[in-house]
C-alpha cells in the first residue's frame, strides 16, 4: 500500500463561495500575534441510550446524515460477548430528540416490534451514507459498506431505496485490502467525482486510516495510507471523515485515538482508553493535524475512562443558525452505554485568535469570485477586527486600506465586512490579493466571498 509524502499539494488559488477556514496554515503567508486556536465542543444531552434488548453495553459504530428535512442515525446494536450484532436504525426532525421506530423488518424474540435493519454480513460495522451523485437511481439512492463475517476481512456494498430495507450491491465482496474492525466509512466527493471510502488500516505497528476510490461502488482500486503531517504514530481507531457541507473541498476527520497501555479503571478486564482528535485535508489524501491536543477529552465522568469510549459518530449536523451537533459514544461495556450530542458554533473547529494585545494575519495570494466579504468572527466588548486587501506584493488596494476599514466589533456568523466606501469587492474579483486581517481580543473564524 503507497503512502502519500509531506503536507499536501498546492492549493488553486481561485476562492468561491464555499468557507475558508482556520483549521490548517495552507493559505496564511504570515503572522504576528495571531495564533489557530483549537476549539472543543461542548458536551449536551444524551441522544439515545442504548438500552433495548437488542442494542447492549457495546453498541457503537454510529453514522448520522441529513436527509431532506429530517436526520437519520445508524448503529450496531450489541449486547457483546459473542452474542447477535444488528444495525439498528434512529430518526429525528431536530438532532435532539430521537426516535427508533419499530420497523417490522426483522424478528427478535418472537416480535418484530424493533428498530432493526441489517442482520449478518455488515452488521458489525454497517456505516451508510446518501448518494449525491448526479444521476444515482432511486433505487440506489442510499449506499452503505460493511464488513464480511467470513472471512472477516472484506468489506461487502449494500444498497436501498428507501434506506430502511437494504440489499447486497454485489454476491461478491467489492474490496478486500484491509483490517476492517472498525468503522469504514464512504461517501461520493463531489471534488473528486468519485466514491471514497476510509478504512482501518495497519500502519507503522498502529492502526492507521487508508483510502481507496471508485467510480462506481463495486469496483475500488489500489488503497493508498493518507499521509499525515506532521507524522505520528497513534493509534487513530476510526476515522470519522466527512466532506464539511460548507466547503466540501475541506475533508475533516474526527478520529478515536485509542491508548492500549494506559489503563484508568483497574476493575475493566480490557485496557486502553481513549478521546478524539481532529484532522484536515484539503485533497482527502494529504491530512494535517495542525492541533496535537485532544479534540474532545473524556472528561470528568470516570466511565468513559475505559476502553473504547469517546467515539465520535461519522457525520455533522446543522441543528441551529450557528449550532452544529456532533455525536460520541460513551459508557462503551457497561450497562449505561450511549451515545451523547456535543455541540459547537457553525465553522467553530478553530480559529486565527489574538489577545488583547492584538495582532494580525495575512493570507497567501488567492483570487476569489464574489462582491461581499462575509466573516464569522467574535470579539469582546472591547476587541475589534479589521480588514485590508492587498496586492500580490502587499500593497494596499485603493478604497480597501487600513486607513479605510472602520473597526467591526460583536459576534456574527456571516457578517460582510464594510469598508469607508462600502463592502463591495467586485473590482478585485479575479485579481490575486492578500486578506490582512488585523486582530484585537478575537477570534475569526472563517471567511468568504458571497455574491457576484
Amino acid at each position: 500500500m503507497s503512502r502519500g509524502e509531506g503536507p499536501g499539494s498546492r492549493l488553486p488559488e481561485l476562492v468561491g463561495s464555499g468557507v475558508e477556514l482556520f483549521v490548517d496554515r495552507h493559505r496564511i503567508a504570515s503572522a504576528d500575534g495571531v495564533v489557530l486556536r483549537l476549539h472543543h465542543p461542548r458536551r449536551a444531552q444524551v441522544a439515545v441510550a442504548f438500552n433495548r434488548p437488542w442494542e447492549g453495553p457495546t453498541s457503537a459504530y454510529v453514522t448520522v446524515f441529513e436527509d431532506e428535512g429530517r436526520y437519520r442515525m445508524y448503529y450496531r446494536g450489541s449486547l457483546g460477548g459473542g452474542q447477535t450484532e444488528q444495525t439498528c436504525y434512529a430518526e429525528s426532525r431536530d438532532g435532539i430528540n430521537w426516535v427508533r421506530p419499530e420497523l417490522g423488518n426483522f424478528d427478535w424474540q418472537g416480535s418484530r416490534r424493533n428498530n432493526i435493519v441489517l442482520r449478518g454480513v455488515g452488521a458489525h460495522n454497517f456505516a451508510p451514507f446518501k448518494d449525491s451523485r448526479p444521476g444515482v437511481p432511486n433505487s440506489e439512492r442510499y449506499k452503505a459498506l460493511g464488513r464480511g463475517t467470513d472471512p472477516k476481512d472484506v468489506l461487502h456494498a449494500f444498497v436501498s431505496e428507501d434506506g430502511i430495507r437494504w440489499r447486497p450491491a454485489s454476491p461478491d465482496p467489492v474490496f478486500t485490502k484491509g483490517r476492517f474492525d472498525s468503522q469504514n466509512v464512504a461517501f461520493w466527493d463531489s471534488v473528486r467525482g468519485k466514491y471514497r471510502c476510509y478504512f482501518r488500516t495497519p500502519y507503522r505497528g498502529v492502526r492507521g486510516i487508508g483510502v481507496v476510490e471508485s467510480a462506481d461502488f463495486l469496483s475500488w482500486g489500489e488503497p493508498r495510507l493518507i499521509s499525515l503531517y506532521p507524522p505520528d504514530a497513534e493509534h487513530l481507531y476510526t476515522n470519522a471523515t466527512i466532506p464539511y457541507f460548507r466547503n466540501p473541498e475541506y475533508r475533516l476527520g474526527f478520529p478515536k485515538r485509542f491508548l492500549p497501555a494506559r489503563q484508568k479503571l483497574p476493575q475493566r478486564a480490557t485496557g486502553g482508553i481513549s478521546d478524539a482528535v481532529l484532522l484536515s485535508s484539503r485533497d482527502g489524501l494529504h491530512f494535517d493535524r495542525t492541533f496535537m491536543d485532544a479534540w474532545l477529552k473524556p472528561g470528568p465522568d470516570s466511565r468513559n475512562w475505559g476502553d473504547r469510549s469517546t467515539m465520535p459518530a461519522w457525520g455533522l449536523l446543522r441543528t441551529g443558525d450557528g449550532e452544529l451537533s456532533a455525536y460520541v459514544g460513551e459508557h462503551y461495556r457497561l450497562p449505561t452505554a450511549r451515545l451523547r450530542r456535543v455541540t459547537m458554533r457553525l465553522d467553530g473547529f478553530a480559529s486565527a485568535s489574538a489577545g488583547a494585545a492584538g495582532g494580525s494575519l495575512t493570507t497567501t495570494p488567492l483570487r476569489y469570485r464574489g462582491s461581499r466579504l462575509v466573516l464569522n468572527y467574535a470579539t469582546s466588548a472591547a476587541g475589534s477586527l479589521r480588514v485590508e486587501l492587498q496586492d500580490a506584493n502587499g500593497r494596499a488596494a485603493p478604497g480597501f486600506s487600513l486607513a479605510e476599514a472602520p473597526s467591526l466589533y460583536g459576534d456574527a456568523m456571516a457578517e460582510a465586512y464594510t469598508w469607508k466606501k462600502g463592502a463591495d469587492t467586485s473590482k478585485l474579483a479575479g485579481r490575486r490579493i492578500r486578506l490582512h486581517f488585523v486582530l484585537q481580543d478575537c477570534d475569526l473564524y472563517s471567511y468568504r466571498f458571497a455574491g457576484r
